[in-house]
């Protein structure tokens, strides 16, 4: 269920004035605004989803704006001004809405939690990389020293390193 209040600022189109106390008498505002608001309301509610009208609630009140100065110009009617001053929904789908929100955020907690594990994965294998060239770079110059030991003590002219 959506409720909805609106705050509307009419007056009549002065030249048609007297065609409208006429046909619509002196209460016009108390007959025809709350009719017309009403099905405009209706009309724009159907339009949406519950969570686009509290999500999108700039976008409701042109819509309702819109449909409104359009359906009192029937009546000779000029809105001025229109806004929603309240806009609710019933407690079962504020509910349904805060569980739809929690489950977003676990989706992205999870989402993050993977990225960080990738990440670290990554990070682990750019480690071990570095470290098996470290230690490719640390040995050649001990394989160095080692064959030119061999070479000096056993009197060998050429040795062929890999």
């Amino acid at each position: 269920m959506v409720n909805l209040t609106l705050q509307v600022l009419s007056r009549l189109e002065v030249s048609r004035l007297p065609n409208i106390i006429n046909t619509l008498g002196l209460e016009y505002d108390e007959k025809v605004l709350p009719s017309i608001g009403n099905e405009v309301l209706k009309a724009v509610v159907v339009q949406l989803n519950a969570d686009q009208l509290l999500t999108e609630r700039p976008h409701v009140s042109a819509l309702v704006r819109d449909s409104l100065v359009r359906r009192a110009k029937d009546f000779n009617i000029v809105l001025d001004d229109i806004a929603i001053t309240h806009l609710s929904c019933g407690a079962e789908f504020s509910k349904a809405l805060e569980q739809k929100q929690v489950a977003q955020q676990k989706a992205e907690r999870s989402k993050f939690v993977v990225m960080k594990v990738e990440q670290e994965q990554r990070a682990a294998i750019i480690r071990a990389e570095g470290e098996s060239e470290a230690a490719k770079l640390i040995s050649l110059p001990a394989q160095r020293f080692i064959c030119y030991e061999i070479q000096t003590i056993f009197g060998f002219n050429s040795f062929v390193f890999a």
